[in-house]
């Protein structure tokens, strides 16, 4: 994580450090995984209602106060107006990946205006995996328990 500030506020004296954002999907996604696996062997089955609700009641506090502080400074002081609704809207239905990827801006472009919400493109990324994992392991261990009955 430290790597990904100190590239983010001097990128010349640590050019590789976006890096560390990889790293961290890497970590977040084994860590999600084995708990799912253990569930798995723990229960017999992914209890999915849980498991959302617990990402969610880790994460949407800190995401919805983020979006609120966002659109009440662009509210107050035009020079912070430069996250638009889309990117308000894209954050809280954690898609934020989706408008960059789509329109084939980096998330390193230096030329596009910066927004206060931009970091929400892996926020996006990683709920996403928290949707898809889930289903893949219970896809699994239906076809698993369907192969040995």
């Amino acid at each position: 994580m430290l790597a990904v500030v100190v590239y983010h506020f001097a990128p010349d004296r640590l050019p590789g450090g976006y890096l560390g954002v990889d790293v961290f999907f890497v970590l977040s996604g084994y860590l999600i995984t084995t708990g799912l696996v253990a569930e798995v062997r723990e229960h017999g089955r992914v209890r999915l209602r849980a498991f959302w609700g617990r990402r969610a009641r880790r994460l949407l506090p800190a995401a919805l106060l983020t979006i609120a502080a966002v659109a009440a400074v662009g509210l107050l002081w035009d020079e912070a107006r430069s996250a638009t609704r889309g990117e308000m809207t894209s954050a809280l239905g954690y898609v934020a990946n989706w408008p960059g990827a789509l329109g084939g801006t980096s998330y390193f472009d230096a030329l596009t205006p910066p927004s206060p919400l931009r970091h929400f493109w892996s926020l996006a990324i990683e709920e996403q995996f928290y949707v898809v994992a889930p289903l893949a392991i219970v896809a699994l261990v239906a076809l698993a328990s369907g192969a040995t009955t």
